[in-house]
């Protein structure tokens, strides 16, 4: 199939690359010249395990098209999704400005072939009708061709259907996520549109690029509103788990449990899972805090006030300062510290810092006058350094080790459990660390001389 998508950012690249990967030809379209550019040379400009890979293959077999030609896009495919940017506002509420303005540029572009407009968009509820209404105004827009005879062609009708298809991509993981997801969500009333999609992810349903057979990917078709609704609810969902579980580790730092045999023994319950129950520094990046705020001000729309959402955002808020009491209860005064952090992305396996725990902590230890370093796989060697002007990015964990009166684990990269400690213990000015994540193995610190303080333990 010939699939089109509008946006090139996470989501529209993950998209475009795994669709071509599938067998479908797909052009991605981007405004930003010098993006598309740099696409072109295979140049990745995210860092997600496999994407590289995919692009470049699919590049060089000319199943994957980058481009900034929307009309050429449009025209050529029968699939054309919305993959752009619906950031937060500070109300809560999404910032849609994006959307609408792709809405409207496809509108322009239209002719009177079917064609199926999907939206990956993580948009509000009710966003389906609304994203017609603007592709209606966008042919009402467009200009009218002039035939040869200098007379103005008949208006274009247009012929076309909206589907709401929300991604449930992971950063770190999107690849695998993609051909192997837990379930597919459509919603749509349009049967010819439904039987599209189906088609185009049947390679995913089969599980034909999955990394083990099993039975069919779920095909899950709704109305429109559910299916956004759907998204909202996961993300809102899963926040609420991880807001649980530093609840409970706060409470059993106070009683004298450990949350680690906790969450296992009740993850092992069916109704529970294990998933999303690790105690730590709380939930942070894009998705679960803007997700979590735009379904509480949907929710503040039609006068629902959503008492348990809410407390799970203060929770989150209120877990990224425990490592400073933690540092204060074991330092005492902060200022004059050098504190250093192992890890600044929101999560392993990503370059993403956007709402990251660790710009918290540096916002808070820089106020209290400590000095702050950080060592990060990906973020040391990009030269990343948004939100970091006041901290020391070190090259490596020896380096940032030299000096601190404290280590914080912040991000649960994989390497850092290689870590020499007993070599790091010795850089130190003071061997103590703070596991934000409870990933390190506190028996090897222990013996490798550290102090060792742990979230809920």
């Amino acid at each position: 199939m010939k699939v089109a998508v509008v946006g090139t950012g996470y989501v529209g690249l993950v998209t475009g690359a795994c669709l071509a990967e599938a067998g479908h030809q797909v052009i991605c379209i981007d405004n930003n010249e010098a993006k598309v550019a740099s696409l072109k040379q295979g140049r990745i400009p995210i860092f997600e395990p496999g994407l590289e890979q995919i692009v470049r293959r699919n590049y060089d077999q000319e199943r994957l098209v980058f481009t900034t030609d929307v009309a050429a896009g449009v025209q050529q495919a029968g699939v054309i999704f919305i993959a752009v940017g619906t950031p937060a506002l500070p109300t809560g509420e999404s910032d849609l400005r994006y959307v609408e303005a792709v809405a409207r540029t496809v509108g322009e572009h239209l002719d009177s072939a079917y064609r199926v407009i999907v939206n990956k968009s993580t948009v509000p509820i009710g966003s389906g009708d609304w994203v017609r209404m603007l592709i209606l105004e966008g042919v009402k827009q467009a200009k009218v061709p002039v035939t040869p005879l200098g007379h103005e062609a008949d208006p274009v009708t247009p012929n076309f259907d909206v589907v709401s298809n929300p991604e449930f991509l992971k950063e770190g993981t999107a690849v695998w996520d993609t051909f192997n997801p837990d379930r597919i969500v459509v919603g749509s009333d349009s049967p010819k549109a439904i039987a599209i999609m189906r088609e185009l992810y049947q390679p995913i349903v089969d599980r034909e690029f999955a990394e083990a057979p099993g039975a069919p990917v779920p095909f899950v078709v709704t109305d429109l509103a559910s299916a956004e609704m759907i998204k909202y609810a996961a993300n809102a969902f899963l926040a609420t788990k991880i807001s649980f579980i530093n609840e409970i580790a706060n409470i059993c730092e106070r009683v004298g449990a450990d949350v680690s045999e906790v969450a296992y023994g009740i993850g092992l319950d069916q109704r529970i899972g294990q998933k999303f129950l690790q105690a730590g520094l709380g939930w942070g990046g894009s998705c679960f805090p803007k997700d979590v705020a735009a379904l509480v001000h949907t929710a503040n729309d039609y006068g629902y006030d959503t008492r348990v959402l809410r407390a799970v955002v203060e929770t989150n808020r209120c877990q990224r300062v425990r490592v400073i009491e933690k540092l204060q209860q074991e330092l005492k005064v902060l200022k004059g510290k050098t504190v250093g952090l192992l890890g600044l992305t929101f999560k392993p396996d990503t370059d993403d810092m956007r709402d990251a725990p660790s710009l918290t902590l540096i916002e808070h230890l820089h106020k209290l006058g400590a000095r702050v370093k950080a060592f990060d796989p990906i973020v040391s060697a990009s030269g990343i350094r948004e939100g970091l002007s006041n901290v020391i990015v070190e090259t490596d964990a020896y380096r940032l080790a030299e000096t601190c009166d404290a280590l914080v684990l912040v991000t649960d990269w994989k390497e850092f459990r290689n870590l020499d400690f007993e070599k790091l213990a010795q850089l130190v000015n003071r061997p103590l660390i703070i596991d934000g994540r409870n990933f390190l193995d506190r028996q090897a610190l222990t013996k490798a001389g550290f102090w060792y303080v742990g979230m809920g333990r």
